[in-house]
């Protein structure tokens, strides 16, 4: 185990949970908000990518395939909300119907099973190239934070909007929002369309990182990003109460986790083959300490009559 191997891998762990933290974000959209597990991120994030270096083999701009992603993805996540309040297939149900079409979709976009992308003939926002020995506009670190932040204020005035506010009503209470004249179909796929947005902004950012799209790239998309909301949201609900820097946690959540992947792979206890596993471990650790705490640490209340007599 050599320190300075840890050392050379933490910057690529930090860039990845940056660009995992924006689908992190897209699924906190559904997960805590809406209050759906929506299983469309599976295919929606290679949707994102598949879309983006097709575009970007075809001489588009990396701008223009990002954008054209990102619509890409809100069509997936337009689908899944139809299937949800249109034909009133249950949501979980309607985002593997989603996802299984976009398997398909997908090989349809890229023709093959995957596609890559070369750095140095291409012009990309990201790539693990420019991690070290790059000018600062060009390291993938820094350019994950201003994309975070303008991703971050933009959902933070947008949930303050009354369309954004009636989008947190709905994911609070549903009838009392319908009672109040909220249009709570329209607030539910509006807010898919949103995440899987923000999830296919996620996969064209890690296709131009990694160099390639592949058709299995979103496999276990929805373990990752629970697992960056369940860890930001374990680590930092006491510290951060402002919805802006809750999403700020939700992304410090995804740093965190590629962290911890790359600290467990670096002592040698888990082989690569073994990540996903060990994701899920992760995810279900983070998701039982609320219910330990509440079981097994929780002080015992001293009522003020008994404290008297003591």
């Amino acid at each position: 185990m050599n320190i300075a191997h840890l050392l050379n891998a933490l910057p690529g762990a930090v860039a990845q949970g940056l660009i995992w933290g924006v689908a992190a974000i897209g699924i906190y959209i559904t997960y805590r908000i809406l209050d759906v597990a929506d299983l469309t991120v599976d295919g929606s994030l290679c949707t994102g990518g598949a879309v983006c270096i097709i575009m970007l083999l075809s001489g588009q701009n990396v701008f223009v395939a990002m954008l054209a992603a990102v619509l890409a993805g809100m069509l997936a996540g337009l689908a899944t909300g139809l299937f949800h309040t249109f034909m009133g297939i249950p949501p979980i149900l309607s985002g593997i119907l989603t996802q299984l079409s976009l398997y398909s979709v997908n090989l349809k976009i890229m023709g093959k099973a995957n596609q890559a992308v070369n750095v140095d003939k291409y012009d990309l926002l990201v790539s693990l190239r420019y991690i070290r020995g790059v000018s600062l506009y060009k390291n993938p670190i820094f350019v994950m934070i201003i994309a975070i932040i303008l991703i971050t204020v933009i959902l933070y005035w947008f949930f303050g909007t009354e369309i954004g506010c009636g989008l947190r009503a709905t994911g609070c209470n549903a009838n009392m929002s319908r009672a109040q004249g909220i249009n709570t179909n329209f607030a539910k796929v509006l807010g898919l369309i949103i995440s899987n947005g923000l999830v296919a902004l996620s996969g064209a950012l890690l296709t131009q990182y990694q160099g390639f799209a592949d058709i299995n790239m979103g496999r276990g998309a929805i373990v990752i990003g629970l697992a960056a909301v369940i860890i930001g949201e374990a680590l930092f609900k006491r510290i951060f109460h402002n919805f802006g820097f809750k999403l700020i946690g939700v992304v410090l959540g995804s740093i965190l986790y590629y962290i911890i992947l790359q600290l467990v792979l670096w002592t040698g206890l888990v082989d690569t083959d073994s990540l996903k596993l060990l994701s899920a471990l992760v995810v279900a650790i983070f998701l039982a300490i609320p219910y330990w705490k509440g079981k097994y640490f929780k002080k015992s209340v001293v009522k003020k009559g008994e404290r008297a007599n003591a």
